[in-house]
């Protein structure tokens, strides 16, 4: 049976004088029990240990810009978060060849290098094959009915910059703290994410949100990977069903790969369809 991983990627590569930032790695099995979780350093590490515990079937969704091209400006995927999910609040940052930090294209050349093979959206995942995808953890927060954010995402992350600075921290730990309670009941879902079955994830559950920022960026990345291994399941679970492809009527690279965003969707997420003699958009799901 397929398994599911997920890559909250730090985006920067990091140097000889600075190393680069951690990276969440969540790996569950079909039952959505946690097999394996923690944190790496560095493309090369976080690439070697996808190549070493991906087996035939698995299913990778990594929270990174994965195939970038355009010189400038937006991918036409990222348009497309803030079209369809602007409402909730999401919008996604612009990716372009202007980024001084593009880890995430590094991490797809290493992993094809290896044999693991990128999928834009047009094929359920292949039983024997190791596919991988773009996600966007806020999408599937919003977009997956399960989590209950019907109004607007979470905001665990960024909290209002009007609110005063001395109660941004307490806020953005409540905020996250609710965020998991409600992930919590993930376990009895369709498809199961139980956070209580590893000893690396389990403190989510168990354990308050810190205040303090390292400690509160440690603990925010492993989450994000284990949103990213739910989408992962989500998406071989429920396909084009309950998921929308971003960018899905963009211009392929020169090898045929096309910049996506894989996102789970709310019916009334999606584009709305053509009628007679509407001319033909880039919207596209």
């Amino acid at each position: 049976m397929s398994r599911f991983i997920g890559v909250d990627l730090a985006w920067g590569e990091g140097t000889a004088a600075r190393r680069a930032n951690e990276t969440g790695l969540v790996l569950m099995d079909a039952s959505g029990t946690v097999r394996d979780a923690g944190w790496a350093r560095g493309i090369d590490a976080v690439a070697a240990w996808l190549i070493e515990v991906a087996e035939p079937g698995d299913v990778i969704a990594i929270d990174a810009p994965l195939i970038v091209f355009n010189p400038s400006g937006m991918r036409e995927c990222e348009r497309e978060v803030g079209q369809r999910y602007g409402r909730w609040k999401v919008a996604a940052n612009a990716s372009s060849l202007t980024l001084p930090w593009l880890g995430g294209v590094t991490l797809r050349r290493q992993l094809e290098a290896a044999g693991l093979r990128y999928t834009d959206g047009t094929h359920p995942p292949a039983p024997g094959e190791i596919e991988f995808f773009e996600c966007y953890p806020y999408t599937t927060l919003v977009g997956a009915e399960e989590f209950g954010y019907d109004e607007q995402r979470p905001r665990y992350k960024r909290p209002a910059l009007a609110m005063p600075a001395s109660e941004r921290r307490a806020f953005r730990a409540a905020e996250c703290d609710e965020l998991l309670r409600r992930m919590s009941a993930l376990a009895a879902a369709d498809p199961p994410l139980n956070l209580r079955s590893h000893p690396v994830t389990k403190p989510l559950l168990t354990s308050p949100s810190p205040l303090i920022d390292a400690a509160y960026k440690h603990r925010e990345d492993l989450l994000d990977a284990a949103l990213c291994a739910w989408t992962a399941a989500f998406w071989t679970r429920f396909g084009l069903s309950r998921c929308q492809v971003l960018g899905a009527s963009d211009t392929p690279d020169c090898a045929g790969r096309r910049p996506v965003i894989i996102a789970p969707a709310r019916p009334e997420q999606r584009p709305a369809p053509r009628g007679p003699g509407r001319a033909p958009g880039r919207e596209s799901g």
